[in-house]
């Protein structure tokens, strides 16, 4: 990671670091902050302890949600000048559920290259642990204030087929579980709470029994919330990640002829039946 020459642009590295125990840290993160130019972090003073503990000394610029605008046009120049520069957030992967995805966009836009360095992230480890289907899953970080926008995201948990990743401050959690209560039966919650740190908790049951069990709850809290199993995929969801060998196979088991295999696939991809047949022509 040697210094750029003059007209040569730096690199943007997206940093993981801990989100509880610090020996969680990857020897790659810890050589790439010691190796950048510059580490733009989301609060400074907290990424500060992250670096003193670790023995690295780098000049530190803050860059969070209130100053993202302004903040994003001093990277970038730095970057356009040769500078390398690693971004972190407060703990866990930047870009998720905070202003890292901003500048990530502009360097795209500026050509800048990005460069990933893996390591903790709540959500995914939350969903390991919960017990609930890991195959496919939406992540909706915090729920909106507003109502309306809020009514829209419990409807969309309500009728999603799929397990529902939420991030929540503890201070909202009860009334989450309220609005939660109120859509989701019995379907089963975890909470994921403190993950890596000395209070690390998981919390399971319905909405209702979290509601009775828990009081004055603190710490970093992640949802992961059951999927609606009475919810059934429709026709076009159904066949859209198969494979024309594998759709040909679904309807030759249920005993059809080819012609009319041909003009279901035709039908369920809505594409012409020559295009289909073309196809499994040229494959024999």
């Amino acid at each position: 990671m040697d210094k750029k020459n003059n007209n040569e642009k730096g690199t943007l590295y997206i940093v993981a670091t801990p989100i509880g125990n610090l020996e969680d840290i990857t020897i790659r993160a810890i050589e790439t902050l010691k190796k950048v130019d510059l580490i733009a972090a989301e609060d400074t003073r907290h990424t500060l302890g992250l670096l003193n503990h670790f023995n690295i000394s780098k000049p530190l610029i803050s860059y969070h949600r209130h100053n993202e605008e302004t903040r994003v046009n001093e990277l970038i120049e730095k970057l356009r000048n040769g500078d390398n520069i690693a971004l972190v957030s407060d703990a866990g992967t930047p870009g998720i559920s905070d202003p890292g995805e901003e500048i990530i966009k502009n360097c795209i836009n500026e050509n800048i290259k990005i460069i990933p360095i893996p390591g903790a992230c709540a959500m995914v480890n939350a969903l390991i642990c919960s017990g609930l289907d890991t195959k496919e899953f939406t992540f909706l970080g915090f729920l909106p204030l507003n109502k309306k926008l809020r009514k829209n995201k419990l409807e969309e948990i309500k009728n999603s087929n799929k397990t529902i990743i939420l991030y929540e401050a503890p201070h909202k959690l009860k009334n989450t579980l309220e609005d939660l209560q109120n859509i989701l039966d019995n379907r089963k919650i975890t909470i994921a709470r403190e993950i890596t740190k000395i209070y690390e908790e998981f919390i399971r049951g319905t909405a209702l029994e979290i509601l009775s069990n828990i009081n004055n709850i603190k710490g970093e809290i992640v949802l992961i919330i059951e999927k609606n199993e009475n919810i059934k995929l429709s026709d076009e969801e159904f066949f859209k990640n198969m494979t024309l060998e594998e759709h040909y196979n679904f309807y030759m088991q249920k005993g059809m002829l080819k012609k009319d295999i041909i003009k279901k696939i035709a039908k369920d991809k809505n594409v012409n039946k020559n295009e289909i047949y073309q196809y499994f022509l040229n494959k024999k």
